[in-house]
Protein backbone atom coordinates (compact mmCIF):
# COMPACT_ATOMS: atom_id res chain seq x y z
CA UNK A 1 0.00 0.00 0.00
CA UNK A 2 1.73 3.28 -0.70
CA UNK A 3 0.42 6.46 -0.82
CA UNK A 4 1.37 10.00 -1.53
CA UNK A 5 3.94 12.36 -0.32
CA UNK A 6 1.52 13.55 1.85
CA UNK A 7 1.21 9.99 3.83
CA UNK A 8 2.85 7.75 5.47
CA UNK A 9 3.84 4.99 2.92
CA UNK A 10 4.41 1.66 3.03
CA UNK A 11 6.41 -1.53 1.82
CA UNK A 12 6.67 -5.14 2.64
CA UNK A 13 10.22 -6.76 1.56
CA UNK A 14 11.23 -10.30 2.93
CA UNK A 15 9.07 -10.83 5.88
CA UNK A 16 9.48 -6.43 6.70
CA UNK A 17 6.83 -4.09 6.39
CA UNK A 18 8.36 -0.37 6.59
CA UNK A 19 6.58 2.19 7.50
CA UNK A 20 7.86 5.54 5.91
CA UNK A 21 7.74 9.52 6.16
CA UNK A 22 10.91 11.72 6.61
CA UNK A 23 11.89 13.25 9.59
CA UNK A 24 9.40 11.93 11.34
CA UNK A 25 9.07 11.98 15.33
CA UNK A 26 8.13 8.44 16.52
CA UNK A 27 7.22 7.27 19.86
CA UNK A 28 7.29 3.83 20.12
CA UNK A 29 6.01 1.30 23.22
CA UNK A 30 8.07 -2.11 21.77
CA UNK A 31 11.57 -2.81 21.80
CA UNK A 32 13.97 -0.31 22.26
CA UNK A 33 11.36 2.25 22.52
CA UNK A 34 10.84 5.97 23.70
CA UNK A 35 11.23 8.87 20.99
CA UNK A 36 13.37 9.45 18.22
CA UNK A 37 13.48 10.88 15.27
CA UNK A 38 13.56 8.64 11.85
CA UNK A 39 12.53 8.35 8.34
CA UNK A 40 10.99 5.21 8.53
CA UNK A 41 9.19 2.58 11.08
CA UNK A 42 9.95 -1.06 11.30
CA UNK A 43 7.23 -4.11 11.91
CA UNK A 44 9.61 -7.42 10.99
CA UNK A 45 8.02 -11.45 10.94
CA UNK A 46 9.69 -13.59 13.00
CA UNK A 47 9.48 -17.61 12.41
CA UNK A 48 7.37 -19.51 14.44
CA UNK A 49 10.95 -21.08 16.25
CA UNK A 50 12.42 -17.64 16.76
CA UNK A 51 14.12 -17.74 20.19
CA UNK A 52 16.85 -14.79 19.83
CA UNK A 53 17.90 -12.80 22.56
CA UNK A 54 20.03 -10.50 20.64
CA UNK A 55 17.35 -8.46 19.64
CA UNK A 56 19.84 -5.07 18.24
CA UNK A 57 22.12 -7.46 16.16
CA UNK A 58 18.73 -9.36 15.16
CA UNK A 59 16.72 -6.27 13.51
CA UNK A 60 19.67 -4.73 11.47
CA UNK A 61 20.41 -8.45 10.07
CA UNK A 62 16.79 -8.63 8.60
CA UNK A 63 16.51 -5.02 7.69
CA UNK A 64 19.96 -5.77 6.07
CA UNK A 65 18.85 -8.52 4.21
CA UNK A 66 15.55 -6.63 3.16
CA UNK A 67 17.64 -4.02 1.89
CA UNK A 68 16.12 -1.52 3.89
CA UNK A 69 18.85 0.96 4.76
CA UNK A 70 18.26 4.79 5.74
CA UNK A 71 20.40 7.18 3.93
CA UNK A 72 22.83 7.12 6.18
CA UNK A 73 23.25 3.63 6.23
CA UNK A 74 21.63 3.22 9.78
CA UNK A 75 18.35 1.33 10.93
CA UNK A 76 17.75 4.39 13.11
CA UNK A 77 14.15 3.97 12.87
CA UNK A 78 11.82 2.40 15.98
CA UNK A 79 11.09 -1.91 15.19
CA UNK A 80 8.43 -3.89 15.83
CA UNK A 81 8.43 -7.87 16.05
CA UNK A 82 5.41 -9.71 15.84
CA UNK A 83 4.48 -13.54 15.14
CA UNK A 84 2.51 -13.11 12.41
CA UNK A 85 3.40 -12.71 8.47
CA UNK A 86 3.58 -9.13 7.14
CA UNK A 87 1.54 -9.96 3.76
CA UNK A 88 -1.59 -9.89 6.40
CA UNK A 89 -0.40 -6.40 7.57
CA UNK A 90 -3.34 -4.05 6.26
CA UNK A 91 -3.37 -0.44 6.49
CA UNK A 92 -6.10 2.64 6.83
CA UNK A 93 -6.33 5.86 5.79
CA UNK A 94 -8.20 8.59 6.87
CA UNK A 95 -8.07 12.83 7.12
CA UNK A 96 -4.27 13.29 7.83
CA UNK A 97 -3.87 9.88 10.00
CA UNK A 98 -2.89 6.67 8.11
CA UNK A 99 -2.00 3.15 10.35
CA UNK A 100 -0.99 0.08 9.70
CA UNK A 101 -1.51 -3.35 11.62
CA UNK A 102 -0.77 -7.56 12.15
CA UNK A 103 -3.18 -8.80 13.82
CA UNK A 104 -2.87 -12.73 15.43
CA UNK A 105 -4.15 -14.10 17.93
CA UNK A 106 -2.46 -17.63 19.67
CA UNK A 107 -1.08 -15.73 23.01
CA UNK A 108 -4.29 -14.01 24.02
CA UNK A 109 -4.27 -11.45 27.25
CA UNK A 110 -7.70 -11.96 29.11
CA UNK A 111 -9.03 -9.43 31.58
CA UNK A 112 -12.26 -10.97 33.60
CA UNK A 113 -14.24 -8.51 35.27
CA UNK A 114 -15.62 -10.94 37.56
CA UNK A 115 -12.49 -13.20 38.29
CA UNK A 116 -13.08 -16.84 39.25
CA UNK A 117 -10.63 -17.81 41.91
CA UNK A 118 -11.31 -21.60 40.95
CA UNK A 119 -9.22 -20.70 37.67
CA UNK A 120 -6.23 -18.85 38.90
CA UNK A 121 -4.17 -21.89 39.24
CA UNK A 122 -4.06 -22.65 35.94
CA UNK A 123 -4.04 -18.50 34.47
CA UNK A 124 -0.66 -18.94 36.55
CA UNK A 125 0.42 -22.01 34.96
CA UNK A 126 -0.18 -20.41 31.95
CA UNK A 127 1.67 -16.97 33.02
CA UNK A 128 4.80 -18.78 33.91
CA UNK A 129 5.38 -21.12 30.66
CA UNK A 130 6.30 -20.49 27.29
CA UNK A 131 3.80 -17.60 26.87
CA UNK A 132 6.29 -15.51 28.74
CA UNK A 133 8.42 -15.41 25.93
CA UNK A 134 6.02 -14.07 23.32
CA UNK A 135 6.46 -17.51 21.03
CA UNK A 136 3.87 -18.16 18.68
CA UNK A 137 1.92 -17.16 15.63
CA UNK A 138 0.55 -14.00 17.47
CA UNK A 139 0.63 -10.31 18.82
CA UNK A 140 -1.17 -7.12 17.12
CA UNK A 141 1.28 -4.80 16.32
CA UNK A 142 0.06 -0.84 14.80
CA UNK A 143 2.04 1.74 13.40
CA UNK A 144 -0.15 5.17 13.35
CA UNK A 145 1.12 8.39 11.95
CA UNK A 146 -0.72 11.61 11.63
CA UNK A 147 1.21 14.74 9.21
CA UNK A 148 0.07 16.75 12.20
CA UNK A 149 2.47 17.90 14.29
CA UNK A 150 1.23 16.87 18.31
CA UNK A 151 2.58 18.23 21.04
CA UNK A 152 4.72 16.25 22.97
CA UNK A 153 1.36 15.20 25.74
CA UNK A 154 -0.73 14.75 22.15
CA UNK A 155 2.04 12.31 20.87
CA UNK A 156 1.89 10.07 24.00
CA UNK A 157 -1.80 10.48 24.31
CA UNK A 158 -2.49 9.09 20.52
CA UNK A 159 -0.66 5.91 22.03
CA UNK A 160 -3.55 5.63 24.50
CA UNK A 161 -6.01 6.05 21.45
CA UNK A 162 -4.65 3.93 19.48
CA UNK A 163 -4.46 0.85 22.25
CA UNK A 164 -7.86 2.18 23.49
CA UNK A 165 -9.07 1.45 19.44
CA UNK A 166 -6.95 -1.68 19.60
CA UNK A 167 -9.11 -3.32 22.64
CA UNK A 168 -12.48 -1.90 21.46
CA UNK A 169 -11.82 -4.11 17.97
CA UNK A 170 -10.44 -6.98 19.23
CA UNK A 171 -13.29 -7.40 22.27
CA UNK A 172 -15.62 -6.95 19.74
CA UNK A 173 -14.24 -9.47 17.01
CA UNK A 174 -12.66 -11.91 19.21
CA UNK A 175 -13.41 -11.09 23.02
CA UNK A 176 -9.89 -10.49 24.25
CA UNK A 177 -8.40 -7.07 24.35
CA UNK A 178 -4.85 -7.98 23.40
CA UNK A 179 -2.33 -10.57 23.68
CA UNK A 180 0.66 -10.81 25.63
CA UNK A 181 2.78 -9.22 23.11
CA UNK A 182 0.67 -6.17 21.36
CA UNK A 183 3.31 -3.19 20.85
CA UNK A 184 2.16 0.19 18.93
CA UNK A 185 4.37 2.86 17.51
CA UNK A 186 2.93 6.75 16.89
CA UNK A 187 4.43 8.98 15.06
CA UNK A 188 4.07 12.63 13.61
CA UNK A 189 5.32 15.27 11.37
CA UNK A 190 7.02 18.22 13.71
CA UNK A 191 6.72 20.59 10.59
CA UNK A 192 3.03 19.88 10.03
CA UNK A 193 -0.10 21.99 11.25
CA UNK A 194 0.06 22.09 14.59
CA UNK A 195 -2.10 19.74 16.89
CA UNK A 196 -2.16 20.55 20.99
CA UNK A 197 -4.56 17.67 21.41
CA UNK A 198 -5.18 14.00 20.05
CA UNK A 199 -8.15 12.40 22.32
CA UNK A 200 -10.58 11.11 20.56
CA UNK A 201 -13.21 14.17 19.73
CA UNK A 202 -10.30 15.87 18.18
CA UNK A 203 -9.58 15.51 14.82
CA UNK A 204 -6.46 13.44 14.79
CA UNK A 205 -7.73 11.07 17.33
CA UNK A 206 -11.23 10.17 15.85
CA UNK A 207 -9.39 9.67 12.61
CA UNK A 208 -6.99 7.30 14.96
CA UNK A 209 -9.48 5.51 16.48
CA UNK A 210 -11.05 4.64 12.45
CA UNK A 211 -8.11 3.63 10.98
CA UNK A 212 -6.50 1.26 14.17
CA UNK A 213 -9.92 -0.31 13.97
CA UNK A 214 -10.05 -0.85 10.45
CA UNK A 215 -6.85 -2.08 9.97
CA UNK A 216 -6.71 -4.32 12.84
CA UNK A 217 -10.37 -5.83 11.88
CA UNK A 218 -8.60 -6.27 7.80
CA UNK A 219 -5.45 -7.69 9.43
CA UNK A 220 -7.41 -10.68 11.45
CA UNK A 221 -9.49 -11.57 8.87
CA UNK A 222 -6.47 -11.57 6.52
CA UNK A 223 -4.31 -13.75 8.69
CA UNK A 224 -7.15 -16.25 10.36
CA UNK A 225 -7.97 -16.89 6.29
CA UNK A 226 -4.75 -17.54 5.49
CA UNK A 227 -3.64 -19.92 8.71
CA UNK A 228 -7.32 -21.79 7.37
CA UNK A 229 -8.39 -21.32 11.34
CA UNK A 230 -10.28 -19.68 13.85
CA UNK A 231 -9.34 -17.68 16.15
CA UNK A 232 -9.22 -18.70 20.07
CA UNK A 233 -12.47 -18.36 21.89
CA UNK A 234 -10.58 -18.74 25.07
CA UNK A 235 -7.28 -19.01 26.50
CA UNK A 236 -7.65 -22.48 27.45
CA UNK A 237 -7.74 -22.91 23.66
CA UNK A 238 -4.93 -20.73 22.57
CA UNK A 239 -1.66 -21.86 22.27
CA UNK A 240 -0.32 -19.55 24.80
CA UNK A 241 -2.20 -16.97 26.34
CA UNK A 242 -2.52 -15.59 29.88
CA UNK A 243 -5.71 -14.91 31.96
CA UNK A 244 -5.26 -11.96 34.70
CA UNK A 245 -7.58 -14.11 37.54
CA UNK A 246 -6.33 -11.87 40.67
CA UNK A 247 -7.54 -9.39 42.31
CA UNK A 248 -6.64 -6.11 43.13
CA UNK A 249 -6.96 -4.39 46.73
CA UNK A 250 -8.90 -1.49 46.08
CA UNK A 251 -8.64 1.12 48.24
CA UNK A 252 -9.69 5.41 48.86
CA UNK A 253 -7.01 7.50 48.84
CA UNK A 254 -6.86 9.41 52.17
CA UNK A 255 -7.67 13.05 52.72
CA UNK A 256 -5.33 15.37 54.18
CA UNK A 257 -7.45 16.53 56.98
CA UNK A 258 -5.40 19.30 58.28
CA UNK A 259 -5.02 21.19 54.84
CA UNK A 260 -6.58 24.41 54.71
CA UNK A 261 -7.63 26.53 52.32
CA UNK A 262 -5.05 29.14 51.91
CA UNK A 263 -5.88 33.15 52.83
CA UNK A 264 -6.34 34.95 50.16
Amino acid sequence: MTGTDADYEATRRDGVLRVRRPTTEWLSTGWNGGRRTADCAYNISVPAAWNRTDLGAYVDERLERARFETAAGEFAGPALLTGVDVADARGARRGPVTAYATAGISNPAALPMEPDAAETAEATAIETGESATGQGRGTVNVVVGTTRALEPGALANLIAVAAEAKAATLLAEIGFPGTTTDAIVAGHDPSGSPAAFSGSGTEVGAATRACVRDAVRASLAAHYAAVDADPPESVADATYGVSTDGRAEVFRPPADDGWSEPHS
